[in-house]
């Protein structure tokens, strides 16, 4: 889609999910400008009459220790009159090539209908996690002797390399890297309050009725840092009694509070798509200690270039897909129970859910061992 199709284009999303407001129309705009003009947006036809619509953002995603280049996908409309005959189905389809085009070995997209995008290749791989607290225990922990300091558009390049620095460190699966000019619009929302430690991160706002803080990232390489920015958070008890926060299930605030009655209120599943599997394996990084060798036979009818037998061998953190002749061992496994499998996902499960065949995938289990998270949402 091209820029002069933008008044369209927002007629369809109003028309699938509900007008923009003036003030996110505002914000919108620019990153629509920049979609159109980087040939990212698809619209399907009826005529000349638009009747869907979808795009990808160009990431990169975290998976212990790398990161791999990563096209999520967002902002799919289809016009009401015509859901239910096949619309969503084609547009994905079409997306998954115009990412492998481009060279992205992977692609992620939180979904609407997940049968549409099964039947392009995405499995269910991850979630994006909300917690509840009480905000006084944050106030409790009390701020260490750590520096932190605002954060504005400015230091986006800053805020950057400190989540890369921590993600890195920490092995973490799943988180994403959306670039400088990314953070850099996150933070220039008035409504957001970010600050900035040399090893941690925190941005939060109010809600709506301003009864309740809402903890859109928060990352610490530390415990100290950790303290620290969740302090800032619960000072603002006496008018909020409650912090809602988007974390990871395994931030260290789970165990650095005293009192545990913290609520896990609402899990967003994420699918995961291999759109080029031996570069995806490639890029990802891999449990340090784990050596294996192992067949795979691959089905994939949208990428015939990842069908076929494969070796799969990982080793001192790296892994490699390869062609190869099958062996007697081999494991069978369509291109959605690859991605989960590449998420961490138990090779039983898959298996009981008839996405995995083998006789023995027990090491498969150790090599992909992941907790997919991410603290994004698009």
């Amino acid at each position: 889609m091209v820029p002069e199709d933008r008044d369209d284009l927002l007629d369809l999303r109003a028309r699938a999910f509900g007008r923009l407001s003036a003030a996110e129309r505002e914000r919108v705009l620019p990153r629509l400008r920049r979609d159109f003009a980087e040939e990212r947006v698809l619209g399907v036809y009826d005529g000349s009459r638009l009747i869907g619509s979808g795009r990808y953002y160009p990431m990169e995603q975290w998976w212990l220790g790398a990161a791999v280049p990563m096209a999520g996908v967002a902002s799919v409309y289809v016009a009401p009159e015509e859901r239910g005959r096949g619309v969503g189905a084609r547009l994905a389809a079409a997306m998954v090539e115009l990412i492998a085009e481009r060279g992205m070995p992977l692609s992620v997209l939180y979904p609407s209908i997940v049968p549409v995008y099964r039947k392009a290749g995405y499995e269910v791989a991850g979630g994006s996690h909300w917690f509840a607290f009480d905000a006084d225990a944050l106030r409790a922990l009390g701020g260490d002797p750590v520096k932190i300091r605002r954060a504005g558009p400015k230091d986006a390049a800053e805020v950057v390399a400190v989540l890369r620095r921590v993600h890195a460190a920490a092995r973490d699966a799943g988180p994403l890297d959306n670039g400088e000019s990314h953070v850099r619009w996150d933070l220039e929302d008035p409504d957001v309050f970010a600050y900035l430690a040399d090893d941690g991160f925190l941005s939060y706002h109010w809600n709506d009725d301003q009864t309740e803080l809402v903890v859109e990232l928060a990352v610490a390489g530390s415990a100290q840092t950790a303290r620290a920015l969740w302090s800032v958070v619960g000072s603002g008890s006496s008018i909020a009694k409650t912090v809602r926060a988007h974390i990871s299930p395994h931030d260290p605030i789970l165990w650095l509070l005293r009192d545990r009655s913290i609520r896990q209120t609402w899990l967003s599943a994420w699918m995961l798509r291999l759109v080029d599997a031996p570069a995806a394996v490639a890029a990802r990084g891999f449990p340090a200690g784990v050596s294996i060798e192992a067949s795979l036979i691959v089905d994939d009818p949208l990428r015939p270039g990842n069908a076929g037998s494969w070796r799969l061998t990982v080793a001192d953190g790296r892994g490699a897909l390869d062609p190869a002749n099958a062996s007697s061992d081999a494991v069978r496994v369509d291109i959605r129970g690859l991605a989960a499998l590449y998420a961490g996902i138990p090779a039983a499960t898959l298996s009981r859910a008839g996405l995995l065949d083998g006789p023995d995938t027990r090491a498969l289990d150790a090599a992909f061992a992941a907790t997919p998270f991410m603290l994004d949402e698009f």
